[in-house]
C-alpha cells in the first residue's frame, strides 16, 4: 500500500535559536550525531514525525512543517561535512516524506551555521533541473533519454512489459534519493516506464554556486554500473 504524504507549508528558511534545556518533553530523538553534538528531535503521531527541533551544538531551531515517516528503515539522515571545500562543514539533513511500491518522497535541507544564525540554503529541486537538462521519449516499442549530447536508448519490447501498463511519457519523479557522496551533496532519480518497471538512474551531483545548490553535473547510470 502506497504512503505518500502531502507537502503541509513552505518551509521557514530562518529560525532565532532558542538556548537548549536539560530536557525536550514529549519529543523523541530521531536522529544523532554525538561526535558532533548534533541532535534532531520530533514529535511523533500517525506513523509520522513533526514538529522538528534541531539542536545544534547547544542552541535549538524550531523547523515545525518538517515530517518523516517513522518506518525505522526511513530514518532521518544527518550529515555535518564540507561539502562546498570552504574549510567549514555544512550541516545536511534529509528527510523521507512518503514512501511505497514505486514511490520514494525525499526532502534535503542545508545549513551554513554561523555566527548564531541557522541559515538555511535553498537546494535546485531535482525535478526542475531535468526539465530543463534532459529530454525524453517513450514509444511501445523505444525509450529514450537525452542529457546534452548524450544519448540512451532502450528497446521496451525486451522488457516484457503489457501494453497497458506503459507511461504516455517516462516519469522521472516518483522516486527521488538524496545523499552526500564523497563531500558532495547528490539526488537520484530513476526514469519509470510503467508501474514498477524502471530504466537505469540519474544521479545529479551539486556545487554552491550564486548562493543556493545548483547542479554541478548530471549522469545517466545503468543500474549495475
Amino acid at each position: 500500500m502506497i504512503r505518500f504524504i502531502i507537502p503541509l507549508m513552505t518551509i521557514l528558511f530562518l529560525v532565532p535559536p532558542i538556548m537548549a534545556g536539560a530536557a525536550m518533553p514529549g519529543y523523541s530523538v530521531v536522529a544523532q550525531s554525538e561526535e558532533d553534538d548534533i541532535t534532531l528531535y520530533g514529535k511523533e503521531m500517525n506513523g509520522l514525525y513533526f514538529d522538528f527541533k534541531v539542536d545544534f551544538k547547544g542552541d535549538v531551531f524550531s523547523r515545525p512543517f518538517w515530517i518523516n515517516v517513522t518506518n525505522p528503515a526511513y530514518p532521518p539522515q544527518l550529515y555535518y561535512q564540507d561539502i562546498i571545500k570552504d574549510k567549514r562543514n555544512e550541516l545536511i539533513i534529509i528527510l523521507t516524506r512518503g514512501y511505497g511500491t514505486g514511490v520514494l518522497d525525499q526532502e534535503v535541507y542545508v545549513f551554513h551555521p554561523g555566527n548564531k544564525r541557522f541559515k538555511e540554503v535553498l537546494v535546485d529541486s531535482p525535478l526542475a533541473i531535468v526539465n530543463k537538462n534532459i529530454r525524453t521519449s517513450l514509444t511501445p516499442s523505444k525509450a529514450e533519454i537525452s542529457i546534452g549530447n548524450k544519448h540512451f536508448s532502450f528497446n521496451v519490447k525486451e522488457l516484457k512489459l503489457l501494453p497497458e501498463t506503459l507511461f504516455e511519457e517516462i516519469s522521472l519523479g516518483s522516486i527521488i534519493n538524496y545523499e552526500v557522496k564523497d563531500d558532495k551533496l547528490t539526488a537520484t532519480l530513476h526514469p519509470q516506464l510503467s508501474p514498477g518497471a524502471f530504466v537505469g538512474n540519474i544521479i545529479i551531483t551539486y556545487e554552491f554556486q550564486d548562493n543556493m545548490y545548483q547542479a554541478e553535473k548530471i549522469e545517466f547510470k545503468l543500474e549495475n554500473e
